[in-house]
């Protein structure tokens, strides 16, 4: 299937691990909340739904498989949008937390983050005074005395398990420059071929910033290293950067990346109540540049992945597979 140029991929981070439930009341943290809102964003025009896990109880990232599989077969069951799932989880997990459950879904897609780095949003804990869960506050200070690691032995293992035992591909999660330099390594090593999906990452404290340079600078880079025919270029803005570089990144022949993960705002001091809402709000400037949506089957087929019924994710009775 030839795909017009001009196809735009939405992707959609519905929950992460990094935001807390303080910070807004439409932050989907139970399995019922995740799957539903993943569900309408997809039915929103995402393609692919990038996903995290949250403890149910109090909504605390958690990498628990059980946790998982209590939302990601559900959304697999009523829609076709690509699932996506972090090999990132979060900052205190471990390699072997943050792989349990893509080890044992073997999906069609996974996030992998570029590099070692400091990633902290501990700055916002000085917003609120008062907190819904006692684990929140040094959840979100303690960030600052953290690293995210993934050292070249960490990515190399994750390319192997993932990308070559399990036909998983990735999301490719570039923070700065140098993790493009990092992407074109195992390139060259050749662990990782085309074509390659690069999300790039603006406005994360530790990353680079949000800035409309860097982001020249950064698909300017991706090009000299991989060439414009042989990866798919994709934006991702933290916060209120948001939808400002997803619209300049879409005019730059970009794909674009929304959702509550990125952001809790639809517009400057409004909080998005869904990620659906973001969805439909990149939708519309996406169409109103003359730009078109791309589905998830064109989406596997523009990053050649293995479709869906080549992964682990089962249904049960509860969750019959969605019609085509």
């Amino acid at each position: 299937m030839a795909i017009p140029p001009d196809k735009v991929i939405i992707s959609c981070a519905v929950t992460g691990s990094v935001h807390t439930p303080t910070m807004s009341p439409h932050l989907p943290l139970t399995p019922d909340q995740i799957a539903e809102q993943a569900i309408e964003a997809a039915e929103a025009g995402a393609a692919v739904l990038h996903l995290h896990a949250r403890d149910p109880r109090d909504g605390r990232p958690t990498p628990d498989p059980a946790v998982f599989d209590q939302f990601v077969p559900r959304i697999r069951a009523a829609t076709d949008a690509v699932i996506n799932i972090t090999t990132g989880g979060s900052t205190r997990m471990t390699l072997q937390e943050r792989l349990a459950y893509p080890l044992q879904a073997r999906p069609e897609m996974c996030s992998l983050n570029m590099g070692s780095m400091n990633f902290s949003i501990h700055p916002m804990a000085r917003k609120y005074s008062e907190w819904r869960h006692d684990w929140e506050k040094p959840h979100v200070e303690g960030m600052e005395d953290l690293i995210f690691r993934n050292t070249f032995a960490d990515i190399k293992h994750i390319l192997k398990v993932l990308g070559q035992d399990a036909g998983t591909r990735f999301e490719f999660e570039c923070y700065d420059v140098g993790h493009l330099y990092t992407l074109a390594h195992f390139v060259d090593e050749g662990l990782v071929d085309g074509p390659l999906f690069i999300q790039c990452i603006f406005g994360i404290l530790g990353g680079v910033g949000a800035d409309p340079e860097n982001l020249f600078t950064m698909r300017a880079t991706a090009d000299r290293l991989f060439g414009r025919k042989h990866y798919r270029f994709s934006v991702l803005g933290a916060g209120r950067h948001q939808m400002p570089l997803l619209t300049m990144a879409a005019v730059m022949g970009g794909n674009v990346r929304v959702g509550l993960e990125d952001s809790l705002y639809l517009e400057r001091g409004r909080l998005a109540r869904s990620c659906a809402e973001q969805v439909r709000k990149i939708r519309r400037i996406l169409e109103e540049l003359s730009l078109d949506v791309a589905t998830p089957a064109e989406v596997r087929t523009m990053l050649a992945l293995k479709g869906s019924d080549a992964t682990s994710i089962r249904f049960t009775r509860n969750q019959p597979r969605r019609d085509p």
